[in-house]
């Protein structure tokens, strides 16, 4: 047996143990592990099949009747799909996956549960607050792949539920449970049994500190969906975004608000975000941003205060730090705004994360109302995306856009003036070409 040292953030193997990883440059992350030796097994022989006469597989999904779950997923859990879920202590993965289960097996198909964390009674416990009690959803308390995977084989699910990767462990395999190389086998066991069984598997994953998944990043390569639950802890809204889907896209958004019963879907998450915006408020501007195929309108705020020590400070949340930076240096450029000297802080409104350049503009006008102390008109919302020349540029869907302001009952709206013929009834909407007009037209209180 030889050892070897693996990064559990990259996978770099290194004969010593380093203090920090030379390929991602991440520190006290390599773990000892024993690889075993090489075992030769006979060679087969594989026939290559012309890629036309390859037999189609028909395109079935089996709807959990979440609704915004299923949006994410492109309709539904594919069978012999490995769907991995992650997302912060706290957030809901468990109880999402449970109510999915749940959901699924009201349908009238099997799920088997892996609880990996918990006892069968404890997740008893949780399926009676959540209202999720079926007889065909199955419970095993079980930390080992091959008891896990035997009573699959037995038990033929539809839906596999593993809560979480993190947690299972394969007995031939001489490491503790959650390293790189448990992660990678039982990641790779797990996957055989979707592709030979055509069963779908939804994995539990964990997270770092730094948000990212936990474990090697292979896990990633090998699943078929990659979801992530964001969202504060302290706040009721939560959003599930799809980063890699196999088998959809991946710019739907689910939107789920946290009560005690659990996750309830939220069929119109604009009006949700926009519930508890105050009136005239200077550094409030509402923006539309598009999901995929769903707008969203969203309240940014941001902060302009005098510089307490030398260096201002920038900080975001749900902003795109570096997109604030060129909003101001684009602001101080063409406006004539000195922010060397003021604090600037932006925050987009009910947990949610605004990264679409279509923002830009709401932005940028938060940042100078706050600036200015003169409040915005709150039945404006804001759309364009600013270049570094201080131009306006056109965004897409801008017609899906207004519809959706105007459902809200939004009567103005700023729009890049590259959008041309575009037209909403019963809402204003006024073109501008640079972030200056932007400043001259825009409707201040």
């Amino acid at each position: 047996m030889k050892v070897q040292y693996t990064c559990q953030a990259c996978g770099y193997r290194s004969p010593r143990w380093l203090g920090r990883c030379p390929n991602c440059d991440a520190w006290n992350t390599l773990v000892e592990e024993i690889e075993l030796p090489h075992r030769p097994r006979a060679t087969r022989q594989a026939k290559p099949t012309p890629l036309p006469e390859v037999a189609p597989l028909p395109e079935e999904r089996w709807p959990t009747g979440i609704g915004e779950l299923d949006r994410v997923l492109g309709g539904g859990f594919v069978p012999g799909s490995l769907v991995l879920v992650g997302g912060d202590p706290g957030i809901g993965k468990s109880t999402l996956a449970l109510q999915a289960a749940f959901r699924l097996a009201e349908s009238g198909r099997r799920v088997l549960y892996v609880a990996g964390e918990e006892s069968a009674q404890q997740t008893r416990m949780r399926a009676e607050r959540l209202g999720a009690l079926s007889p065909e959803v199955w419970v095993v308390a079980e930390t080992d792949l091959e008891v896990v995977l035997g009573a699959a084989r037995n038990l033929q699910p539809a839906l596999l539920v593993v809560d979480s990767v993190q947690t299972v462990y394969r007995p031939d395999v001489p490491s503790s449970p959650g390293s790189v190389g448990q992660v990678r086998e039982c990641a790779s066991a797990l996957l055989q049994l979707a592709k030979s069984e055509g069963v779908a598997v939804l994995l539990v994953g964990h997270v770092t500190k730094e948000g990212m998944l936990a474990g090697p990043k292979v896990l990633e390569h090998l699943v078929d969906t990659v979801l992530y639950f964001e969202g504060e802890r302290h706040q009721a809204y939560r959003v599930l975004r799809a980063t890699k889907n196999r088998f959809g896209s991946t710019n739907e958004i689910g939107v789920f608000e946290m009560r005690g019963s659990g996750l309830v879907e939220v069929p119109d998450p604009s009006a949700a975000f926009l519930s508890q915006r105050p009136e005239r408020t200077p550094g409030a501007a509402v923006v539309c941003t598009v999901e995929g195929s769903r707008p969203l309108l969203v309240e940014v705020q941001a902060l302009v205060n005098p510089a307490a020590f030398g260096t201002p400070r920038r900080a975001t949340s749900g902003v795109d730090p570096n997109r604030l930076l060129l909003l101001l240096a684009v602001l101080e450029k063409h406006v004539g705004l000195a922010f060397s000297q003021a604090d600037v802080y932006a925050n987009a409104a009910g947990g949610v994360r605004v990264e679409e350049p279509a923002a830009d503009l709401g932005v940028a006008l938060a940042v100078v109302s706050s600036y200015r102390t003169l409040a915005l008109d709150s039945r404006t919302v804001f759309c364009g995306e600013l270049g570094l020349g201080g131009e306006v540029r056109a965004v897409p869907h801008l017609g899906r856009r207004l519809g959706e302001a105007r459902k809200l009952g939004f009567g103005r709206a700023l729009v890049p003036s590259g959008n041309t013929g575009v037209e909403a009834d019963g809402l204003e909407v006024v073109p501008v070409g640079t972030v200056a007009e932007a400043l001259d037209r825009a409707p201040w209180c």
